[in-house]
This record gives structure tokens, C-alpha cells and sequence, in this order.
């Protein structure tokens, strides 16, 4: 299967976002304020870890995008040589 121009970009550019998107959530939620993330000994929530796991899926997912979108955009440019 082959992926237009656009396509390919999209992925690229939907795996770059991905990252710095989920980053600067973990930054956030690591500096948590709120209550929400820690208790007050400072332990984490179940918050933090539900929030956490959805992070480091959103990571893996994104680096899967990113890398097909890569592939895919070094590809057209190899074919276009």
C-alpha cells in the first residue's frame, strides 16, 4: 500500500504533535497542584496513574504514526530521485 503526499505528512505531523502535546500533559500533571494527582502525603492518585497510562499509550501510538509517516515521506522522496 502506498500513501499520497498529504497522507504521509499528516501521519508525520500527527506523531510530532502527539508528542508534544502528551509531554506537556505529563509535565503538568507531574507538578500537580490541585489535589487531584497526589494525596496529601504526596502519593499518587488513581488519577495519576489512569492519566499516566493514557500518556504513555498516547506516546506509543504517536511514535507508530510518526514512524509510518516518516517511512512513507522518505519513501516519495527516494521515488522521486
Amino acid at each position: 500500500m502506498k500513501l499520497n503526499r498529504s497522507a504521509s505528512w499528516f501521519l508525520l505531523a500527527f506523531g510530532v504533535w502527539s508528542w508534544f502535546i502528551w509531554a506537556t500533559f505529563v509535565k503538568n500533571l507531574i507538578k500537580d497542584g490541585s489535589g487531584l494527582a497526589f494525596d496529601d502525603a504526596g502519593d499518587p492518585t488513581a488519577y495519576f496513574w489512569v492519566h499516566l497510562l493514557l500518556a504513555v499509550t498516547s506516546f506509543l501510538l504517536g511514535t507508530a504514526v510518526g514512524v509510518i509517516g516518516f517511512r512513507s515521506v522518505r519513501a516519495l522522496r527516494r521515488e522521486q530521485a
